[in-house]
């Protein structure tokens, strides 16, 4: 049973592949063209295209499982940022701040400074 399975999992992969790839390309020769102004494409074009994408922007999953790389990262975080006590959050902030510079002021410019300082010599002034 098992061993079944295993044998067709490929081939029902191929099968969604190829009907997802032919629904993407009708849907967009029957819509875009008219709406964009873009030319029709083809099967394999259509099939690149739905790689591509769910290559940028995951696979999706039960319960919000899935989802671009990126984002599975950025709720793992949230979800470790909201588990912190207190302390733990402030000591985290303070961690970051020191290895970015968030919220941090840069350079004497932040602080103001007079307008001889802010106005660069010119050749005139530099021959007087």
């Amino acid at each position: 049973m098992r061993k079944a399975k295993f044998i067709l999992m490929p081939f029902c992969f191929a099968g969604i592949l190829a009907v997802m790839s032919l629904a993407l390309m009708l849907l967009w020769n029957a819509l875009l063209p008219d709406i964009l102004h873009v030319t029709t494409i083809n099967y394999w074009q259509a099939m690149g295209i739905f790689v591509l994408s769910k290559i940028l922007f995951g696979f999706g999953g039960p319960r919000g499982g899935g989802g671009a790389p990126w984002m599975r990262k950025k709720r793992m975080m949230e979800e470790k940022f909201r588990n912190m006590s207190p302390d733990e959050r402030a000591r985290f902030k303070e961690q970051w701040q020191d290895r970015c510079g968030w919220g941090k002021r840069r350079g004497d410019w932040s602080r103001g400074f007079t307008e001889q300082q802010a106005a660069p010599e010119t050749h005139q002034q530099k021959a007087e």
